[in-house]
Parts: structure tokens; sequence; C-alpha cells
């Protein structure tokens, strides 16, 4: 199946802006650890802040804003509380979830071991298939996606991904899910309708 956007001629993801605690930790992170070139750098205007932007490839970046002011984030809405397999998927309506880099097929496994080795705490290989559980145990025809999960010094969640098939016209077979299926606030959603 090759899906095409009728509508835009859109190149990909420009960039993703986060948000982070601590600039110099951060470069420490995504550069050090993860090897993404630091492409460029801005403080803001009226001691606003700074903005910076890392090269995560394909021409796509992954930007950070540093704000004097800016809160703490809350574990459970503003981003998950934990990795998936710690049981923290779940955030706020409008957050940001988690961030998957595409990586290579044939380096999945070394690029596990190469975070590990640098300490980062990385969770099991989950092969998502279209299954109840939505995660296989062994690989097989069904798995469409490998990956692995880590967070980063901010508690933001990432994922290593590389897709392993072909999508089809069936692949597309879920109705999608609306407010009215939502189970938190049925109250405040009846009394503002």
């Amino acid at each position: 199946m090759t899906a095409r956007n009728t509508e835009f001629e859109l190149g990909g993801i420009n960039h993703l802006a986060l948000v982070s605690s601590d600039m110099s930790r951060t470069i420490d992170f995504y550069s050090g650890v993860l090897g993404m070139p630091l492409i460029k750098t801005l403080d803001l205007p009226g001691g606003l802040g700074q903005h910076f932007f890392f090269d995560c490839g394909g021409g796509d970046c992954v930007a950070f804003f540093w704000f004097p002011d800016a809160p703490d984030g809350v574990p459970g809405i503003s981003a998950p509380a934990t990795r998936p397999e710690q049981g923290g998927l779940l955030s706020a309506v409008g957050s940001m979830n988690h961030v998957a880099f595409h990586v290579p097929a044939d380096r999945f496994d070394a690029y596990r071991t190469r975070l590990k080795e640098k300490g980062v705490a990385v969770s099991p290989v989950l092969n998502h298939d279209d299954s109840p559980s939505g995660v296989a145990r062994r690989m097989h025809d069904g798995v469409f996606v490998r990956s692995f999960y880590f967070q980063d010094p901010d508690g933001i969640l990432l994922e290593f991904a590389c897709w392993t098939r072909t999508f089809t016209d069936a692949d597309i077979a879920h109705r999608p899910r609306t407010a009215a299926d939502r189970t938190v606030n049925k109250e405040s959603h009846a009394a503002t309708s």
C-alpha cells in the first residue's frame, strides 16, 4: 500500500519541540549518548529562554526549549510516568507521549546493547503485532514493528523502532474512538454539551 498526501507536499517532521530543565544535560544526552549533532542554538529575545536543535536524521530535528520559569512536568499527565513495561504509557490529552526514532532493522539489537553500555536503562524488546496483547514473544510474519523504550534525563519517553513489513489496506481495520468513548470526565463532558 502506498499512502500519499493529496493536500500538501510534506517532507517529514521539520522539528518536534520539547522542553528541557537543563540544556547542558540535554546536549550531553542527545549529542553525547545518542550522537545527534547539535546544529542550531538560539537565545530567545527578552530573556525568554533558549531553543536548540539536534539533527535526528532524514532531515528531521528534535528541538528543545529551555525556559527559566517552566513548571516541572507532572509524570502521568504531561508525559508517561515510566517506560511501558513498568506500567507507564498513559499521558494526558494534548501531551507528547513519546518520540520514536526509526533505526535500521539490521542494527536494532546492536543499538540496544550500545545504549545499555552507555548506562541507559532500556525496556525489553517489544515485537508489536495485532494479537490481543499487541506484543509477541517471538518474531513471526504478523509482527509489524520491533521497538524498545528508554527515557532522557528529564524523563521524556523515547523509543528506537524499526518496521518489519510493508503495510497493506488490511492494516486499517479499526473504528476510531471518539470523546464519547472516554471513561475519564464523562460527567464534565455531559455538563458542557
